[in-house]
Formats: C-alpha cells, sequence, structure tokens
C-alpha cells in the first residue's frame, strides 16, 4: 500500500484512488481508457509536484518510511557481507550496523545507521538514534579498516543521536567527537553517502569523510528543524521556517561546498525505485574509490583533514 505524504494527498492520493475504482469496476475492460487517462494525469501531477520542492517538503521525502535502509543498500550492494557486533566496552547498539563485506570484489569495512523498515525493526535499531556504543562500535571497526588497509563506506540516516540520560551518563558527546577524530584520522579512504536525514553531530560522528555524496531528496542538518524551531521561536510548528533558514537540502549543501556530489533520485523519491537508486549510489562510491588507489595513507588523511578545514576557514571569512 502507497504511503503519501501530507502535500502529495490532495492530487496523487485522489487520482489514485479514482483508478483503484476504475480497476475494481472495470469487468469487461470498458474502463481501460479512462484509467489509462488517469494515469497520465497522475504521472504529470507527480513530475508537476517533484520539480519545485520546498525544503520541507524535501524533509518529508528524506524521512519517508519507504526510503533506501542502509540493510538494504548493503543486502544490494555489498558481497559476502559478515555484520560485526559490539563495542568492546559495553554492549551492542543496533542503530549502527557494520562489518566486513565485498563492493565489487574490494574487501571493505561498511557502518551505516538502520532505522527499521516496520514497527518492531525501528524499535529494534532504535529508528537509527545511536547510543555511545554504537559510535564506540564505528570507531572499532574503523581502526580495524585502517589496520588492514581497508576502505570504509559509511551509509547516514538518522535525525541525531540517542537524547537519552542513559546516553548521556555513558558519554554520548565524548562518543561523538572521538568518531568524528577517528573519521579524519583513518589513512584509509572514507566515503559516506547522505540516504535520508542526515542529524547533527549523531551524522557527522560517520560522515567527515573525504567524498561525503547525497541522494538528491536527503537533508543534512546541525538540527532537526522542529528542534530549530523550538529553540528560536519556542514553537515547533514552525519547522517549515526553520527547513528554509537551516539550507539543508544537497543542493543547498552543494553550492556550499559542504558536500561533493548529488545522486539522482527517481521522479516521487527513491522509494519508488529502490533498485535504481541502490546502483547509481553504487557506481558514484565505485568512481570516487577508483581515485584513491595509488595514493599513499598519509595523503588520504591529509586531504580529508584539509577539506574539513577548509570548510571551517571559509565560515570565519
Amino acid at each position: 500500500m502507497q504511503t503519501y505524504l501530507e502535500f502529495e494527498k490532495s492530487t496523487l492520493k485522489v487520482i489514485d484512488d479514482k483508478i483503484a475504482e476504475y480497476e475494481k469496476l472495470n469487468k469487461d475492460n470498458e474502463l481501460d481508457d479512462k484509467i489509462k487517462q488517469q494515469k497520465e494525469k497522475y504521472d504529470a501531477e507527480l513530475k508537476k509536484l517533484y520539480t519545485k520542492l520546498s525544503p520541507w517538503q524535501k524533509t518529508l521525502i528524506a524521512r519517508h518510511p519507504e526510503r533506501p535502509h542502509a540493510l538494504e543498500i548493503i543486502d544490494q550492494l555489498i558481497d559476502n557481507y559478515t555484520p560485526l557486533a559490539g563495542d568492546r566496552c559495553y554492549a551492542e547498539d543496533a542503530a549502527i550496523v557494520g562489518g566486513l563485506g565485498r563492493f565489487r570484489h574490494q574487501p571493505v569495512i561498511v557502518i551505516a545507521h538502520e532505522k527499521g523498515s516496520d514497527t518492531e525493526s525501528r524499535v529494534k535499531h532504535n529508528f537509527g538514534m545511536a547510543r555511545p556504543e554504537g559510535y564506540r562500535k564505528a570507531q572499532r571497526l574503523m581502526h580495524m579498516a585502517n589496520q588492514f588497509n581497508l576502505p570504509i563506506l559509511t551509509f547516514v540516516d538518522t535525525a541525531g543521536a540517542w537524547p537519552g540520560i542513559d546516553a548521556e551518563e555513558r558519554g554520548q558527546a565524548e562518543a561523538i567527537a572521538r568518531s568524528i577524530d577517528v573519521c579524519l584520522s583513518v589513512e584509509v579512504p572514507l566515503i559516506s553517502t547522505i540516504i535520508g536525514e542526515g542529524g547533527s553531530g549523531g551524522a557527522i560522528a560517520l560522515a567527515a569523510a573525504n567524498n561525503v555524496n547525497m541522494l538528491e531528496h536527503a537533508i543534512y542538518s546541525v538540527i532537526s528543524p522542529e528542534g530549530c524551531a523550538s529553540i528560536l521561536w519556542r514553537d515547533g510548528a514552525k519547522a517549515k521556517e526553520a527547513a528554509e533558514t537551516l539550507r539543508l537540502t544537497a543542493q543547498n549543501l552543494e553550492k556550499m561546498g559542504l558536500i561533493d556530489t548529488i545522486i539522482k533520485e527517481p521522479i516521487g523519491g527513491a522509494h519508488r525505485n529502490k533498485e535504481a537508486v541502490i546502483k547509481d549510489m553504487g557506481d558514484v562510491i565505485y568512481k570516487q574509490l577508483g581515485k584513491f588507489k595509488n595514493k599513499k595513507g598519509a595523503d588520504i588523511k591529509n586531504e580529508r583533514r584539509e577539506k574539513f578545514l577548509a570548510m571551517g576557514k571559509q565560515g570565519l571569512s
């Protein structure tokens, strides 16, 4: 069953309901022409809606429950995937998944936020909001990649790190800061792709990378629109205005030089053709990995550090 976003309901859902009604009554194919007309109307409306999306509409698309999830991406892109669990300090955190595998015959380490795809799995993965042990597991895997000279692929999809008291008690801020530090310190290629939400430090903990990619309708920001609205205007209902102000879309971030590549999505969003989007994602990552083939580890590390230092200098100027 199709899940419609709020801005799609007044047009796409109405047309889809009409098509379903005609198909139910179409016993002798006498309504074929009407069904065809409605489907053409649907395609036209879909294209019209997605030609000019607002930042808030892109936020809703980025949060769509049927978008490609990390485990789906791993399943399609990574062969011989072996998940590795635990941070060797406290516990396993299912919000961040990771392990060893082969990406187009190249051994890699994969680390990703996983939100879950149904109620049960969303609860299991805590909606992609990691606790400190999740970030410490990520650090462990990055150190392993560095030790065995394996490229690191990360896939980011989180509203932010888990803000609970238990996470704060176990050093959430330190764990995030340390993950960012490890990202910047490893001497292997690190390629990160924002596939849905890239929320706050919880996202950058896996995205301080040589190359940062974003799906066309993904978002990446220091805070969620709702959180920003609550702080600035003490009114979460002003999330739409906050989304405009935050410049959280892939297009804005590319203009500011904060990300490297935008990966196109089909009209209507990545959830309408997951396999094609994941394949395109793989093509982009494969091309980027090829640029590091003859580079020394120290150069790979320095390029990454200089990239982020340049962003800071740009912000101060």
